[in-house]
């Protein structure tokens, strides 16, 4: 199997040469040394990988590192972004203070074959690598963008909520403005509750195609919530001016950190 260069295993295809993983037409997101384990394990499925062929591998004599720590830490990556477990491996099975072994079926395409399917993914991955993110454990990504969500629920439910106020308050923008105003609020509060219903549920299920689904529908979000960034300077009287433009601040950048959040947790669907 030296000469493969791309081998698929259940949903994913790995390619050797670029260092890449891919599923279902999207990249996922993997380091390095993990993909590098992965690798070594992809060359020689079903058979043993003991640790210290690893640790000579990606750790050589004049590395000076916490090899336990390090092997384990790029295992428990690998494993994350392949959706794996150590106790009941689809892919990666464990061989108590030995080494790991692929159990997964392994379909490999040579070199030659392998260009057409390259070519295919070249311009996304133009796209991704000049703009890497940090890595971050699934697990936090998904907590911060289901606060998220959560944040958004209770802002547009306390805002409709205190709706009759707005009238009093900002009676010198006249009628017509504030019943237009009016209008705006409760229709984009209603669609941005469905909205971040449907988010938080995908966020609580670990739905796959989250990343797919929000790039699809981002530059109407980024709308939603830049309209909304501002409605901190309708309570500017009771929060004051300038903790109402620091609140406004802060919701402008939120929904970018929200985007950079779902493709750390479920990647970012290629542009067609």
């Amino acid at each position: 199997m030296a000469a493969m260069a791309r081998v698929r295993f259940g949903d994913f295809e790995a390619d050797l040469k670029t260092g890449e993983l891919w599923r279902g037409g999207d990249r996922v997101r993997v380091q390095e040394q993990p993909f590098q384990v992965l690798a070594m394990l992809l060359a020689r499925p079903g058979e043993l990988v003991t640790r210290d062929e690893l640790r000579q591998r990606l750790w050589p004599a004049d590395t000076f590192v916490d090899f336990d720590h390090s092997l384990n830490t790029a295992i428990n990556k690998l494993r994350e972004a392949l959706g794996d477990s150590a106790s009941e491996p689809k892919y990666i099975e464990t061989l108590a203070r030995r080494g790991y072994r692929f159990v997964g079926a392994v379909r490999s395409e040579p070199e030659a074959s392998a260009a057409t399917a390259t070519a295919a993914h070249a311009p996304a991955a133009a796209e991704t690598l000049h703009d890497e993110l940090p890595t971050a454990p699934h697990g936090v990504a998904r907590g911060l963008l289901a606060l998220i969500q959560v944040m958004y629920l209770v802002f547009y439910v306390v805002a409709l909520a205190r709706l009759e106020r707005l009238a009093p308050t900002h009676a010198y923008l006249g009628q017509r403005t504030l019943a237009a105003l009016e209008i705006a609020i409760l229709v984009t509060a209603t669609i941005g509750i469905a909205a971040r219903l449907y988010w938080l549920a995908c966020v609580g299920f670990d739905f796959r195609g989250t990343g797919k689904q929000f790039r699809r529908v981002f530059p109407l979000t980024v709308l939603l919530d830049l309209l909304w960034a501002l409605s901190p300077l309708l309570i500017w009287r009771d929060i004051g001016l300038g903790l109402a433009f620091a609140a406004t601040a802060a919701l402008l950048f939120l929904p970018f950190s929200q985007r950079n959040l779902v493709r750390m947790a479920y990647g970012w669907e290629p542009r067609r």
